[in-house]
C-alpha cells in the first residue's frame, strides 16, 4: 500500500515545478527533493533547499522523515545535523508532554506535498518557543539583521548545487491557474411569459378556479 501511495503522491508532484523530485530505483522508500523559495517576500528567496524524505514501511499511517541536505542551514526548527522538527511530521495523537493536539501532528489525510509546503512556510515563521537549535533562536529573536544576512548566505550556497536542467520558476509558472466559470443559461434568466410559471403545479390552477367560484357566492348572496 506504502508503495502505491507513493507513486500516485509522486506522479501529481512531477508537474509542480517548486518541487524537484529524485527518486532510487531500488528504494521506492526513500527520495530526494529539492525544494525552490519562490516567494519574493523571503529572506530565503532563491534559495535551492536539497533534502532527504524516508517513507516508513506502514506510510501512510505514519510520517515520513525529512532531513535537510543542504549544509548548514540556521534555523530554529532545523538540528544542526540537519534534521527538522516540524509538528505535522510527529506521530499521530496528541503528545501531552508537548502539547501538541493531534490535529496539529500526522494523520493519513496528509502526504508529501502538505509536509513540503508546511517546510516552506515554517522556513519564513520559525517556532522558536520549542527549538531544535537555540542558538539559530537565539539569533532570530534578538539579532534578525545577522540571521538574515545567514540566511543569504545560504541562499548563495544553494544556487550552486542546482542540477543541471534544473531551474528555478517564475512566479506566473506557479501560479494557480484560473478556473473557468460556467456561463449561466441567458435563456434561463430571459424566460417567456409562458414560462414564468415555471414551478407552478396544477393546484395552483384550480385554486383559481376554486376563487372565482367563492367570488360567485359572495355575489348572490349580497343579490338575496
Amino acid at each position: 500500500m506504502a508503495q502505491k501511495r507513493l507513486m500516485q503522491e509522486l506522479q501529481a508532484l512531477q508537474k509542480e515545478k517548486w518541487v524537484y523530485i529524485e527518486t532510487d530505483d531500488l528504494n521506492m522508500m526513500r527520495w530526494k527533493v529539492g525544494l525552490w523559495v519562490v516567494n519574493p517576500d523571503s529572506i530565503w528567496h532563491g534559495a535551492y533547499l536539497r533534502a532527504e524524505m524516508r517513507f516508513p514501511g506502514d506510510y501512510p499511517y505514519q510520517p515520513p522523515s525529512f532531513k535537510f541536505l543542504t549544509q548548514r542551514i540556521c534555523h530554529p526548527n532545523v538540528y544542526t545535523d540537519g534534521n527538522l522538527c516540524i509538528s505535522i511530521l510527529h506521530r499521530p495523537g496528541d503528545d501531552e508532554q508537548s502539547g501538541e493536539l493531534a490535529s496539529e501532528r500526522w494523520n493519513v489525510l496528509h502526504g508529501v506535498e502538505s509536509v513540503l509546503r508546511s517546510v516552506l512556510l515554517l522556513m519564513d515563521d520559525p517556532e522558536i518557543n520549542s527549538p531544535a537549535n537555540v542558538d539559530a533562536s537565539v539569533l532570530f529573536r534578538d539579532n534578525r539583521k545577522l540571521y538574515d544576512s545567514m540566511a543569504k548566505d545560504i541562499v548563495d550556497q544553494s544556487q550552486q548545487e542546482i542540477p543541471d536542467g534544473v531551474r528555478m520558476p517564475t512566479t506566473a509558472e506557479i501560479s494557480p491557474v484560473p478556473v473557468k466559470l460556467v456561463e449561466d443559461d441567458i435563456d434561463f434568466w430571459n424566460m417567456s411569459d409562458e414560462e414564468e410559471d415555471f414551478g407552478g403545479s396544477d393546484s395552483d390552477e384550480d385554486m383559481g378556479d376554486f376563487e372565482e367560484d367563492e367570488d360567485d357566492d359572495d355575489d348572490d348572496d349580497e343579490a338575496k
